[in-house]
């Protein structure tokens, strides 16, 4: 009885009867959850970035672009296999939780072990204790991989959305109280490790599966395979996206990494919290609808073009008004980050699209075509980095922007679009109308910032006329384009899906 039990986390069969209307569902929520995390975790950066100089936040800048390294080898993929295969066993996902396992506890010893080499690496003696209590965190996300896993597997995307949410709450607020009380840089510390905490004890506690003895198993190569092209190809992108900050940190000290730090947090924060959710939603429903090419290119087109029609107009917006952003949110301290901030936008603009590109390579079983896009991708932004780099931070932020808006993406599309139904004429005419709306966006924008009473006007004020402004523009121009328009009228029908009163079709 138990084992049958402990099979039942594995099953998806019963998710097909509804897969579309149970994706729609989970999405509702999850992005309902996220909104809210959005918005907490805004007044979380408003809060600590008066509390704490930008130095605190350089130097765990510093150590956190290593762990994020470290964090991919450690999922070694699996959590994708887990999601992706429609037939994996309790046997397989026992090996796997072991195999996670094991990599965290050898990721935390090697970081305990390196501290006092990434403290001599950054020549500040303060970030060995740091980097060895972050080592911690290993241990803990290894032991919630696959349970964290089998809880997407199943698209229980509100169990999901409330242990997140819940999690991140008390970690901001650990991190809120302890700064106020004098700790400092340990207040971020103290964040990393109370999230990394409570999410392995939540997803022990709601996935309902328990890990059998650690033995051999049949099929554990070819996950391993899989895993490990998926792993291959997020270390690439964690060394081309943190290759910045580490550079930064290394060349210019831990001042100007805490400005190029906060304006990436500032930009990425929100569009990783739109980015992975889509990514918990469509990896298992796409993976179901692979059988239905038809099915599986409508989905995902939607999918991309309504993530366009908010990311893109919105990084226009951000790129015209960032030194208000930077006023509202971080405060007078970080003047300097507003141009930062500004190239960031321009990468942001197009990022979580390319992102989801991911959706057409592993549920198709393309992991090794994946793996080429990360290389030639990090090549890419690579160089862009360096040829920065004399430049300071708001070089950088240049040279990663220009480099990924010219090169990186239109690479991404190309190859994306080689095989399979979703072609790379189809990714470019999806993101028309949003380009359409982001030019009316800068245009308008760029007007009002001339007019004199906008001149002299207050950050928050100005950002509340030009933010409507954007909004009514970007409206406008949906509206008048036929393609944009039926996706406007397609959102009015996620209300009804989301409460099941309405028998969704892909």
């Amino acid at each position: 009885m138990a084992r049958r039990d402990n099979d039942r986390p594995l099953r998806v069969d019963h998710l097909q009867s509804d897969l579309v209307g149970r994706s729609v569902r989970g999405g509702a929520v999850t992005f309902g959850a996220q909104a809210l995390k959005v918005v907490i975790q805004f007044g979380t950066i408003l809060i600590l970035s008066r509390l704490l100089p930008p130095t605190a936040f350089g130097l765990l800048a510093m150590v956190a672009a290593i762990t994020e390294i470290l964090e991919q080898i450690k999922d070694f993929g699996l959590s994708a296999a887990t999601i992706q295969k429609p037939d994996v066993t309790h046997e397989q996902v026992t090996a796997l939780f072991w195999i996670n396992t094991g990599i965290g506890a050898a990721a935390a010893v090697a970081l305990w072990a390196a501290a006092p080499l990434v403290a001599q690496f950054y020549g500040h003696p303060e970030l060995a204790d740091i980097t060895r209590w972050l080592a911690l965190g290993f241990v803990m996300s290894g032991l919630a991989t696959q349970h964290w896993a089998l809880l997407r597997r199943q698209m229980r995307f509100n169990t999901v959305a409330a242990i997140d949410l819940s999690c991140e709450l008390l970690a901001m607020a650990t991190a809120v109280i302890a700064a106020m009380h004098g700790a400092g840089l340990w207040a971020l510390v103290a964040q990393r490790l109370v999230y990394g905490a409570m999410v392995m004890l939540a997803s022990w506690g709601m996935a309902g599966w328990w890990p059998g003895l650690p033995r051999r198993c049949a099929g554990v190569g070819a996950l391993l395979l899989f895993g490990g092209s998926v792993t291959g190809n997020g270390v690439i992108n964690v060394i081309s996206r943190t290759l910045d900050q580490v550079l930064i940190g290394w060349f210019w000290g831990p001042q100007s990494l805490g400005l190029y730090e906060r304006a990436y947090k500032l930009l990425m924060g929100p569009i990783n919290q739109v980015t992975i959710p889509l990514y918990s939603v469509g990896m298992p429903a796409l993976s179901r609808m692979i059988v239905d090419p038809q099915r599986y290119r409508r989905a995902y087109l939607a999918l991309s073009e309504r993530l366009a029609m908010v990311t893109v107009p919105a990084a226009a917006l951000l790129i015209v008004t960032a030194d208000w952003v930077v006023a509202v949110m971080l405060g007078s301290q970080w003047t300097d980050a507003a141009p930062i901030l500004a190239w960031l936008g321009l990468a942001a603009s197009l990022l979580p699209v390319a992102t989801i590109t991911g959706l057409l390579f592993l549920p198709q079983d393309r992991a090794a075509e994946l793996f080429k896009v990360g290389v030639l991708g990090a090549a890419i932004s690579i160089a862009a980095i360096l040829a920065g780099l004399p430049f300071g931070p708001v070089g950088v932020a240049a040279g990663f922007a220009i480099g990924m808006t010219c090169l990186r993406i239109p690479l991404c599309f190309w190859m994306a679009g080689r095989r399979g139904p979703v072609t790379t004429a189809d990714l470019y005419l999806s993101l028309l109308p949003s380009a359409v709306a982001a030019i009316a966006v800068l245009l308008v924008v760029s007007g009002l910032r001339m007019l004199a009473p906008l001149q002299t006007i207050g950050p928050l004020p100005g950002l509340l006329i030009t933010g409507g402004a954007a909004v009514a523009v970007t409206l406008v121009c949906f509206s008048l384009i036929p393609r944009s328009r039926q996706a406007l009228l397609g959102l009015l029908h996620l209300p009804r899906l989301a409460l099941g009163t309405r028998k969704a079709r892909a």
